[in-house]
C-alpha cells in the first residue's frame, strides 16, 4: 500500500467516526413517545371533573343592611341639689333600683325650718286681722283702704311661706323617674352646690338603639320599622321598633341618624355595641344561587350550567346578595342545576359528574 493510499484510508475513517459521533449526539425520533404523544391529547380531553351542584328553586331573599349601633338608655341624668349646703343625709344604697320621687339625699335645712316657723306663726294673727277688719268694713267703721292692706299683708305672708317651703323642697335630692342609681360622688358632710354631682341615674327600660344609615337608605327605615340586633358573646337575637328620626343628614358623614326602642325584659345594660340587621325588602319567588357558583370574567358574572354531562356557561344579571345567597335576575331559569364547587378548573363543553346536588 502506498502512502497516499494509506493516509486517504485514515481520513476516511476518521471523517466517519466523526459523522457517527455528531449523528449520536442528535435527538432521534421515538416512535413510543410520538404514540403517547397522539393518546395524551386524547385523554385529557375525555378527564371528568367531580362537582357538586345546586338546582335552581324559587324562594324568599330579604335584602339585609348590616350596621352597628350603640345601645342607649331611655334616660340618663347627674344627680345634683338645686341649692347649696352641707350633706346631712344620703338615702340611697348604690346599684339599686328607685323609684320616681324617692329622697336620695338632703343638705341642711334648718335655717329654713326655723324660718317657716316664725312665718306660720304670724299667719294666725294676719288671718285675724283680715277677719276682723272685714267686720268693721261693714259696718262702716273702718276704711276701705285699710281693709285692703291688711288683705295684702295676709296674701304677701302666705306667699313667703310658699317661698320657703319652695326651697325647702331644693334642700331635698329626689329621683326625677324610675331606674337605677349608680355610684355616689359625696359623703354625709360633703358641702354641696347645684354644680356638685351625687350620683347618676339611669333608665334602662327600654334602651334606645341609635344607629345611622347612609342617604341612600334614609328614605327604606321608616318610623314603625322593626329591626333585628345582637350583641358581642351572645348568639341571642333582639327586636326593636323604630320610633324617631334625626330631621336631616349629617352634612359631613351624609347619614340619617335613628332611634328605635327596645323593651329590654332582661335588663341589657346600655353602652353596648349592636349589631343591627335592617331589612330593607323582601323578595318573594326568587331565583337564587349559591355565592360560590359565580365566576367574574369581564366584568360580567357567569356561572356554569350541568346539561348532559357537561359544563355550559352562562351569563347572569344578579341582583340582591345575602350571606350565602345571590339573586339571578336574568340569565337562569327554574330547575336549571348550577354547578357550585370547581368552578375555576371548569371550561366550556368539559365532561364532569355530580357527586352532591342540593
Amino acid at each position: 500500500m502506498n502512502k497516499k493510499l494509506k493516509w486517504g484510508l485514515i481520513i476516511v475513517i476518521g471523517a466517519g467516526l466523526v459523522g457517527w459521533g455528531i449523528r449520536s449526539q442528535m435527538p432521534q425520533q421515538n416512535e413510543e413517545l410520538a404514540e403517547a404523544d397522539k393518546v395524551m391529547p386524547a385523554t385529557a380531553n375525555k378527564k371528568v371533573l367531580n362537582i357538586n351542584a345546586a338546582i335552581v328553586r324559587p324562594q324568599v331573599l330579604v335584602d339585609e343592611i348590616p350596621i352597628i349601633g350603640s345601645l342607649l338608655p331611655d334616660e340618663e341624668v347627674d344627680l345634683s341639689f338645686e341649692t347649696s349646703g352641707k350633706i346631712t343625709d344620703i338615702f340611697f344604697e348604690e346599684g339599686t333600683h328607685v323609684q320616681k320621687g324617692d329622697l336620695l339625699a338632703k343638705v341642711n335645712d334648718r335655717p329654713l325650718q326655723a324660718q317657716l316657723q316664725r312665718l306660720v306663726a304670724q299667719l294666725k294673727l294676719a288671718e285675724d286681722r283680715v277677719f276682723r277688719q272685714d267686720a268693721l268694713l261693714k259696718r262702716d267703721a273702718v276704711s276701705k283702704e285699710a281693709y285692703e292692706q291688711v288683705k295684702t299683708d295676709l296674701a304677701t305672708l302666705n306667699a313667703d311661706i310658699e317661698s320657703v317651703k319652695a326651697q325647702l323642697e331644693q334642700t331635698e335630692l329626689r329621683a326625677p323617674f324610675d331606674g337605677i342609681i349608680g355610684l355616689r360622688q359625696v359623703s354625709v358632710g360633703t358641702y354641696a352646690s347645684p354644680t356638685t354631682i351625687v350620683a347618676k341615674l339611669t333608665k334602662i327600660s327600654p334602651l334606645k338603639v341609635e344607629f345611622s344609615v347612609p342617604e341612600s337608605y334614609a328614605k327604606d327605615v321608616q318610623v314603625g320599622t322593626t329591626l333585628n340586633f345582637s350583641l358581642t358573646g351572645s348568639l341571642n337575637k333582639y327586636e326593636a321598633r323604630v320610633y324617631a328620626r334625626e330631621s336631616s343628614l349629617d352634612p359631613k358623614t351624609r347619614s340619617l341618624t335613628i332611634r328605635a326602642l327596645y323593651p329590654n325584659p332582661s335588663g341589657i345594660m346600655p353602652g353596648r355595641f349592636a349589631s343591627i340587621t335592617l331589612r330593607k325588602q323582601e323578595y318573594e319567588n326568587a331565583l337564587a344561587i349559591p355565592s360560590e357558583a359565580i365566576v367574574p370574567e369581564m366584568g360580567k358574572d357567569k356561572v356554569f350550567l350541568y346539561k348532559s354531562g357537561k359544563a355550559q356557561p352562562v351569563d347572569i344579571v344578579t341582583g340582591i346578595r345575602t350571606d350565602a345567597l345571590v339573586q339571578a335576575v336574568n340569565g337562569l331559569n327554574e330547575g336549571d342545576t348550577v354547578i357550585i364547587s370547581g368552578t375555576q378548573q371548569l371550561r366550556t363543553g368539559m365532561a364532569v359528574t355530580i357527586d352532591n346536588i342540593y
